[in-house]
């Protein structure tokens, strides 16, 4: 990989954990969320930056995929740390897996330029 590549890389993780570290306590956002309010053409970016993260202070366990599902790879534990943080935030499930994001869906962020 060129080392353009790397820099646009780079650029485009620190810009999920600017966006990511926003997500307030209680709220969530899915991976495309995130990639369509960033400009990025595959959500997948978005994924990879969070498993990248080694930054405990970002509270990735607040991205879900599209159906509100969490994420088998969560970086800091896996799909169960992930769900016992966001239950403690006070986010609701609809099962086992899958947060409901009708009720904690984030979309503020979305929505400013």
């Amino acid at each position: 990989m060129s080392s353009r590549n790397n820099s646009e890389r780079a650029e485009a993780f620190y810009k999920v954990f600017k966006i990511v570290a926003k997500i307030p306590a209680g709220k969530v956002m899915t991976y495309g969320q995130i990639a369509k309010k960033l400009k990025i053409t595959d959500a997948r970016t978005v994924g990879w930056a969070l498993h990248s993260n080694k930054n405990q202070e970002i509270p990735c366990h607040r991205v879900v995929n599209r159906f509100g599902k969490l994420a088998p790879g969560y970086v800091f534990g896996g799909p169960e740390r992930q769900k016992e943080k966001l239950k403690k935030e006070g986010v609701i499930f609809k099962d086992e897996n899958t947060v409901d994001l009708q009720a904690s869906n984030y979309q503020e962020l979305q929505d400013r330029p």
